[in-house]
């Protein structure tokens, strides 16, 4: 997947372009059904594929105040874009003057100009533009004139009789701790990436410890705080190390901002603490609610 993070240089394919366009959150099942269909239009059509989606949410500019927690920072959500095999994604920066932008100088920027768009497939409740201006109607209008059809597409239920997949449920079964109807939602276990830093499991005034080497000891992950957690408790989980080793996890949920950061305290059965400033991946595989002891981990991850 190329990743397009400027307008001007769009690649513009010579045989146009099947496009979505979202904040593309999480990156869950109802996304990767959309994209699925969007790729399958892509082919019958003979063009490419691609998503447009922003640097951060969109919320965070326009009401900062209700914006919600991230599930995925960008580099997450580019590795679970590409994953489904699109062919673009471009990334543009959500700013004020983003946010304030007419819906038709984005449609003819970024829509044509950038994408030679054939096919736009948005959800019906989507809206885009200054004062949201931009709809699925408004597309139609456009449409003819500038080359490219509109296909709107309505929530995907989850076929579990849980009702449509989105961004929002899946926020909210983590709020309850339910990271495991949260998994389902998005198609794997929640992760967040983080860094270990330097203080004593509980002294979260970032006081110096004596780095610990042996298994079983418990470190501490700070986690931005703009990314959502699951709420308060403790989950068994993994670890996943740069290097790409993979450690089961007691993963215990604090709740507690220090500046911008969330902290998580993780304690690793079987392999050595490491070293501060090492950035894993945590994943929340189930909550262990009053379980504390590693037998309940391994039974929930193995």
């Amino acid at each position: 997947m190329e990743v397009v993070d400027d307008v001007a240089s769009c690649p513009r394919p010579p045989d146009g372009t099947v496009v979505s366009i979202g904040a593309y959150d999480g990156v869950h099942l109802g996304h990767q059904r959309l994209i699925s269909q969007l790729r399958d239009l892509a082919a019958q059509r003979g063009c490419a594929s691609a998503v447009v989606t922003f640097d951060r949410h969109p919320a965070l500019v326009v009401r900062p105040e209700s914006a919600p927690k991230l599930l995925t920072d960008l580099p997450t959500k580019l590795e679970l874009l590409a994953a489904t095999g699109l062919d673009y994604a471009v990334v543009l920066r959500f700013d004020e003057a983003r946010s304030r932008e007419p819906a038709e100088d984005f449609v003819r920027t970024v829509l044509v100009d950038c994408l030679a768009s054939r096919i736009v497939v948005v959800g019906h409740d989507f809206h885009f533009g200054h004062r949201r201006q931009g709809n699925v109607a408004f597309l139609e209008r456009l449409g003819p004139s500038l080359g490219f059809d509109v296909q709107g597409v309505d929530l995907f239920d989850d076929e579990s009789g849980g009702g449509p997949v989105s961004s929002t449920r899946v926020r909210e079964a983590l709020a309850a701790g339910d990271v495991a109807t949260a998994g389902f939602l998005l198609g794997r276990p929640h992760r967040v990436r983080g860094v270990v830093v330097d203080g004593q499991a509980g002294d979260h005034g970032g006081g110096g410890r004596t780095r610990r080497t042996g298994p079983g000891e418990t470190v501490e992950v700070a986690v931005p705080a703009e990314l959502c957690l699951p709420a308060t408790g403790s989950y068994a989980g993994w670890y996943d190390q740069p290097d790409g080793s993979r450690h089961r996890a007691t993963v215990t949920v604090v709740g507690d901002l220090v500046g911008p950061v969330s902290l998580l305290e993780v304690r690793l059965p079987d392999c050595d603490a490491p070293v501060v400033g090492e950035a894993p991946v945590i994943e929340f595989v189930a909550r262990l609610h009053d379980q504390t002891g590693l037998d309940g981990v391994g039974a929930r991850v193995v």
